[in-house]
């Protein structure tokens, strides 16, 4: 297994402390009724919300920009009988605290970050296959687009509007290069039901692999959901090996998937380099290698004819 990638293949399971980090996580932890509670244990306080574990219970403070419509059809969608045993459902329905969308879920087992010979590749690609697989229109909801490729803009636009100076220029110039490219179309056909922000790290193990983390799904083109992945390979972040049980498990066969991949990888090669460099300049550290292969991929993204 090659260098994890900047956005990693596996979100870390650990990440967790027993100190809340944010006033989110005490909204997150607050009990509906006066009941004993399980110790807090922090797992994600970040821009896109905070969660926390309370037990057996996983309990979200959704994003605060979020749309409260939005995010209901894609809980009414995460429970619909046609998903079960794809997406994770919730626990009952989202509830408003302070102005903020809470959800909660059962608690799933993360995938292992620390044993990437078991990464369940080939599982991620059966998953993904099942979830496109599933018409929108039988959902009995109004879904919004994927948020993938709206995901992909707000990185770069962080990346124009927040990183300067001369340590990170060279790398900059590169990363924005591939952004400002266009990017050859795909024909995804009528609108496919899109996981919108895919790779392993939202997977759990909750009596078989389920996908978890509906903020991003919507209807759009199923290649965003295979193109980071996708990013990682070309990159030489992600074992042939590791790509190939992907691809057979998302039923690809023998054929050859980039010409449907190759405009969402190119965008999601530029969204984890516009990461990558976020998250360097964030911490005033030096480009990582992953980080490095994500931005000399955006280079010979730039130099395409």
């Amino acid at each position: 297994m090659a260098a994890q990638p900047a956005e990693p293949i596996a979100e870390p399971d650990a990440g967790e402390h027993s100190q809340p980090p944010a006033a989110a996580v005490a909204l997150a932890a607050q009990p509906a009724e006066p009941v004993a509670e399980p110790p807090v244990v922090v797992l994600v306080d970040g821009v896109d919300g905070t969660v926390v574990r309370l037990g057996g219970v996983v309990v979200k403070v959704h994003a605060a920009e979020g749309d409260p419509v939005a995010l209901g059809a894609r809980l009414r969608v995460a429970r619909h009988p046609a998903l079960q045993g794809v997406l994770l459902a919730p626990l009952g329905e989202p509830s408003l605290r302070r102005g903020r969308l809470v959800s909660r879920w059962p608690y799933g087992r993360p995938v292992d970050q620390h044993d990437p010979d078991r990464f369940p590749w080939a599982e991620a690609g059966a998953l993904l296959a099942r979830l496109h697989a599933v018409a929108p229109g039988t959902l009995g909801v109004r879904l919004p687009a994927a948020a993938g490729p709206a995901r992909a803009a707000r990185v770069v636009e962080r990346l124009r509007a927040t990183v300067g100076g001369r340590r990170y220029a060279s790398a900059r110039r590169l990363v924005l290069r591939a952004a400002d490219r266009p990017a050859p179309a795909s024909s995804p056909g009528p609108g496919t039901l899109c996981h919108g922000d895919f790779h392993l790290g939202q997977l759990v193990w909750s009596d078989g692999w389920r996908l978890i983390d509906v903020d991003d799904l919507g209807v759009g083109d199923p290649a965003w959901d295979l193109a980071r992945p996708a990013a990682w390979f070309a990159a030489g972040l992600l074992d042939p090996a590791d790509w190939r049980q992907l691809l057979d498990g998302y039923g690809v066969g023998h054929d050859d998937p980039w010409p449907w991949l190759d405009g969402p990888t190119r965008a999601l090669t530029v969204q984890s380099a516009a990461q990558a460099l976020l998250n360097a300049h964030r911490s005033g550290a030096q480009l990582d290698d992953s980080g490095t292969a994500l931005v000399e991929s955006c280079g010979r993204i730039a130099g395409l004819p």
